[in-house]
C-alpha cells in the first residue's frame, strides 16, 4: 500500500563514522511547509492550521500536499539558503539527473533580470525529501570528515542525524539541523492531481521572514491548463505571511506546470498531472524483438481528449531472468523441488553467465550453493523416488563437490532402479495414466543427465529404450498438449513418435490478441507430483518440446513467457521455474548488444523511442507518450536496432472513454455524495449496497482532488462490523464489505475532509464481488462544490 505522511518530517541526514568510515544520509523534512490541509484549513479561519493532525495514518495516502515534493531531479537554481548551523555546499553526492526545467512563457525581464535590470532569482524545481545517504564515510586520524552536498530548494528544516563507531567498536551518534530558507519566497499549493474539467482554487502563499514589509508582483504561470487571476501585487507584513487564491481550469487529461514568482526575489516550478474522468480502455498486443513486428490496434472513437496514452514495456531476456533468479531463489519458500532448483541454478549459473557475456560472482555462487546444499542433503536422508527424482539434476551440478557428486550418483541409481519391467517409472494406486507417463519422462530426463561414465551410458541408453516403448505404446491416449510436451522435452521421444507428439502441442496452443501464444493446462491434467501444472510451466515446456520446429510459432511463446515472469516469483515453484529458466535459455541464447534502439510507430510515424544500454535491458523498462489520434484501427510497429531475439515486449493503448452507470449479477449501488462541502471542514459520504446474500463485496470510490478521508470514521466502520477492511492510495477508497444476510440491507458511511475548493469531480464509484467480473455494479463520475 502505497504511503505518504500528511505532513513531512524534518529533514534527516544521517550520518555513521568508523574512526575510519563513517555512514551519512541526508533526509529531507518540511517544518516550513506544513500540509495542504493546514493551509486549507488557515484558508478557513483556523489561524494554526494544525487542527486536522490527528488524520494522519499508514494506510492514508496524501490527496492534499504538492506531490511535486517528491519529485527528483536537478536544477539549474540553487538551493535555498542554509541558516546556522552551516553545512558545507558544493557539488552533489547523490541526486538524480533532472528533467529539463519546464518551458514556460515570461513576462520581459523574468527570465535574465528584474527591475531597473537587477538579476531574478533562480528558479527553485528540485525537491526531494531524501538527497543524500551515505552509508560509509571514512575520517581522518583525528575522526573528522567533511561531506560536501548541495542543499535542495526546498525550503524547510533539515535535520541530520549521524551514527559512528570507530575500529575498536566504541559507537557515538549525534542530531543536529539547519534552516534551508529566503529572506521571502512564494510558496504554492498544488494538489497530487486534478481531473478532467475541474475547477480549482489553489492556494499560493508568500511568506516574508524579514523585519521590513514587502510589496511585490505575485505572478502565476500555469502550462496544460488555463489560469485566472494569476497576476497581483501583494503586501506582505514583515515576519509574516499572505495567502491568495488563483483559479486553475483543467481541460484535457496530461501533465499540468505551474510556475510562481515573486517580483525579482523568488521563483518556483512544481508540476501535478490531470487525470481522464472516463473509464480506462486498454489493449494490449506482445511479441519478442527479434524482428520489426506490427500489430493492429483499435482505439475508441469516443476517447476522451487527452486520454490516449501509449506504453510500451521490454522485459529481460535470458541474462535478467539469471540474475533476477540468482538474487531471490534463496529467499523463496522452503520445499524440495524449490532446493533442487537452488542447488542446481548454483551450480549452473556461472557457465550461463559466462555464455551470456556477464561476469560471474564466485562468491555469490558459492553463498547460494552451501544453503542450499544443506537444505538438499537434509531431504536426501532416505528420499524416496519421486524426491530423488527433483533431487538429482541439482546435485550433478557440482561435480566438483565430492558429496553431491556422489550424492547424484545414488539418486540416479535409485531412480533408475525404479523403473518397472514395462517401461514406466513411479506410479501408484489411483495414478492416471497422463500423470504415470509425465512421471516415466521425468525418470528418463534424470536418468538420462548422468552420462559422465560408461556405466552412465549403458543405464542411460536402457532406461530411454524401455522408457520409449511406454510412450510408443500408450501415443494414442496422450490427448492433452502439456503431456506430449513432457513426452518430447523430457522423455526422449524420436522418430515418427516425436513427430506426433509435436504435432499435437502445436495444436493445442492458443493464441491472443495481443499476439502471443502459450499452452493451456486441460482440466484434470496434472504433473508427476500430482500438482496441476501452470500455463507458465506448460507453455515453457512447450518451447522445450518444439524446439527446432519451423512450424512452431516459438517467438510468440518466448514473449508469452518473459511477459508472465515476476522477478520475485518467478513462473511459479521450484518445479517450473527449473523448466521456464530452461526455456528462456533455450529461446535467448545470444548475449545482450551494448545498446538497443526501441522505436514504436503508428502508420508509419514514429510515436516514441528510447535507447537503452546493457544494463537497462537486465531489468523490465518501459517507454510511454501520449497518442492522440488513435481512435479507429492503425497498424501499430514495434521495432529494435539490433534486433534483440532475448527482449520480449508488451505494446499497451490505453484510452477513457465516457462512464456508463451499469448492474449485473444482482449488485445495486447508490452513492450519496456531500450537498455542502467547506474546505477544512469534515463532511459525510453515504453508500447504500444491494446484493445477494453470503457475497463478500468490494466497494471503491475514486476521490476528488484534494479530499482525504477520515480515518476515525471508517475505523468506526471496521468496529461495528460493517466494514471488514479499507485502505485509500492513488486517490481512491476502498472498502471491503463483509458478506451480508439473506435479506439485509447494506449501508455504510463515512467522513471526508476537502483541502481544496472548486468544482472538483468525484470519478467513478464501482462494486463488484472479488474473481467474479460478471457480478459488478457502477456509477457514472460525481461533481462536487467544494466553498
Amino acid at each position: 500500500m502505497k504511503q505518504r505522511s500528511w505532513m513531512s518530517g524534518a529533514v534527516g541526514l544521517g550520518v555513521g563514522f568508523v574512526l575510519g568510515g563513517m555512514t551519512l544520509a541526508l533526509v529531507a523534512g518540511d517544518m516550513i511547509r506544513r500540509l495542504s490541509g493546514s493551509s486549507a484549513a488557515a484558508l478557513a479561519g483556523d489561524s494554526d492550521g494544525m487542527a486536522s493532525n490527528s488524520l494522519a495514518r499508514k494506510k492514508m495516502a496524501n490527496f492534499g500536499s504538492a506531490n511535486a515534493y517528491d519529485d527528483e531531479g536537478a536544477s539549474r537554481g540553487g538551493g535555498g539558503r542554509a541558516e546556522p548551523p552551516p553545512m558545507p555546499a558544493a557539488a552533489p553526492v547523490a541526486e538524480m539527473a533532472a528533467p529539463p526545467e519546464p518551458e514556460m512563457e515570461e513576462a520581459p525581464g523574468d527570465a535574465v533580470g528584474g527591475k531597473d535590470g537587477a538579476a531574478a532569482a533562480p528558479t527553485r524545481a528540485w525537491f526531494p525529501e531524501t538527497f543524500l545517504f551515505e552509508p560509509l564515510v571514512v575520517t581522518d586520524a583525528n575522526g573528522q570528515a567533511t561531506v560536501p552536498v548541495r542543499v535542495p530548494d526546498r525550503l524547510t528544516q533539515w535535520r541530520v542525524l549521524a551514527l559512528a563507531h570507530s575500529r575498536s567498536g566504541a559507537q557515538a551518534g549525534a542530531v543536529t539541523s539547519f534552516a534551508g530558507t529566503l529572506p521571502t519566497y512564494v510558496d504554492p499549493v498544488l494538489p497530487p492531481f486534478l481531473r478532467a474539467g475541474d475547477t480549482v482554487r489553489l492556494p499560493v502563499q508568500v511568506v516574508n521572514t524579514t523585519d521590513k514589509a514587502v510589496e511585490a508582483a505575485l505572478k502565476v504561470d500555469v502550462k496544460g491548463a488555463q489560469v485566472e487571476a494569476g497576476t497581483r501585487t501583494v503586501r506582505v507584513p514583515a515576519r509574516g505571511s499572505v495567502v491568495g487564491l488563483v483559479t486553475v481550469k483543467a481541460g484535457g487529461a496530461g501533465p499540468v506546470t505551474v510556475r510562481a514568482s515573486l517580483g525579482d526575489t523568488d521563483a518556483v516550478v512544481r508540476d501535478f498531472d490531470v487525470w481522464a474522468t472516463g473509464q480506462p480502455v486498454v489493449q494490449t498486443r506482445g511479441g519478442s524483438l527479434a524482428a520489426p513486428r506490427t500489430l493492429s490496434l483499435t482505439g475508441p472513437v469516443d476517447a476522451q481528449a487527452g486520454s490516449e496514452r501509449l506504453r510500451l514495456q521490454v522485459y529481460p531476456g535470458a541474462l535478467g531472468v539469471v540474475r533476477a533468479e540468482l538474487a531471490a531463489v534463496e529467499r523463496r519458500p522452503v520445499d524440495v523441488a524449490g532446493d533442487a532448483y537452488a542447488l542446481l541454478l548454483a551450480g549452473q549459473a556461472p557457465e550461463l553467465l559466462k555464455a551470456l557475456g556477464e561476469t560471474a560472482d564466485p562468491a555469490t555462487f558459492k553463498a547460494l550453493a552451501l544453503v542450499s546444499t544443506q537444505r538438499v542433503l537434509r531431504a536426501a536422508r532416505a528420499p524416496t523416488v519421486d524426491v530423488a527424482t527433483r533431487l538429482a539434476e541439482g546435485a550433478l551440478a557440482h561435480p566438483d563437490n565430492p558429496v553431491l557428486a556422489r550424492l547424484g550418483e545414488r539418486l540416479v541409481a535409485q531412480v533408475a532402479q525404479a523403473q518397472r519391467p514395462d517401461g514406466t517409472c513411479q506410479g501408484g494406486e489411483g495414478w492416471t495414466l497422463q500423470r504415470l507417463l509425465v512421471a516415466t519422462a521425468d525418470c528418463t530426463r534424470v536418468v538420462r543427465a548422468a552420462q559422465g561414465t560408461s556405466e552412465g551410458k549403458q543405464r542411460a541408453a536402457a532406461f530411454t529404450v524401455r522408457a520409449s516403448g511406454v510412450v510408443e505404446r500408450y501415443l494414442p491416449q496422450v490427448k492433452d498438449g502439456y503431456t506430449a510436451a513432457v513426452l518430447l522435452a523430457e522423455g526422449g521421444a524420436e522418430g515418427s513418435v516425436a513427430e506426433t507428439l509435436r504435432a499435437r502441442v502445436r495444436e493445442a496452443l492458443k493464441s491472443g490478441a495481443d499476439g502471443t501464444a502459450w499452452l493451456p493446462v486441460e482440466p484434470d491434467t496434472v504433473r508427476a507430483d500430482g500438482q496441476r501444472p501452470s500455463e507458465a510451466e506448460a507453455t515453457a515446456m512447450a518451447v522445450l518440446a518444439l524446439q527446432g520446429d519451423a512450424k512452431a510459432p516459438l517467438p510468440d511463446l518466448g514473449a508469452w513467457l518473459l511477459a508472465h515472469y515476476t522477478p520475485g516469483l518467478g513462473w511459479g515453484d521450484g518445479q517450473a521455474n527449473r523448466v521456464g529458466l530452461r526455456a528462456a535459455l533455450a529461446l535467448f541464447k545470444a548475449p545482450l548488444p551494448a545498446q538497443v534502439r526501441v522505436t514504436v510507430a503508428r502508420d508509419g510515424q514514429v510515436v516514441t523511442e528510447g535507447t537503452y544500454d546493457t544494463k537497462a535491458l537486465r531489468e523490465v523498462l518501459s517507454l510511454e507518450a501520449a497518442a492522440p489520434g488513435s481512435a479507429g484501427t492503425h497498424a501499430w510497429t514495434v521495432r529494435a536496432e539490433p534486433a534483440v531475439p532475448g527482449l520480449g515486449f508488451s505494446l499497451a493503448l490505453s484510452a477513457a472513454v465516457p462512464w456508463k452507470g451499469e448492474a449485473k449479477g444482482g449488485l445495486q449501488l447508490a452513492v450519496t455524495g456531500p450537498k455542502e462541502a467547506r474546505v477544512g471542514q469534515l463532511t459525510s459520504v453515504r453508500v447504500q449496497v444491494g446484493a445477494p446474500s453470503s457475497l463478500p463485496l468490494r466497494f471503491q470510490q475514486d476521490l476528488p482532488a484534494g479530499v482525504q478521508v477520515d480515518p476515525a470514521s471508517l475505523d468506526a466502520l471496521v468496529s461495528s462490523g460493517q466494514v471488514t477492511e479499507w485502505d485509500v492510495q492513488d486517490g481512491a477508497l476502498s472498502l471491503s464489505l463483509a458478506p451480508r444476510e439473506q435479506g439485509a440491507p447494506v449501508q455504510v458511511e463515512f467522513r471526508v475532509l476537502p483541502t481544496l475548493g472548486g468544482t472538483l469531480q468525484a470519478g467513478a464509484a464501482r462494486l463488484g464481488v472479488p474473481g467474479r467480473p460478471d457480478i459488478t455494479a457502477s456509477l457514472p463520475p460525481s461533481t462536487w462544490a467544494v466553498r
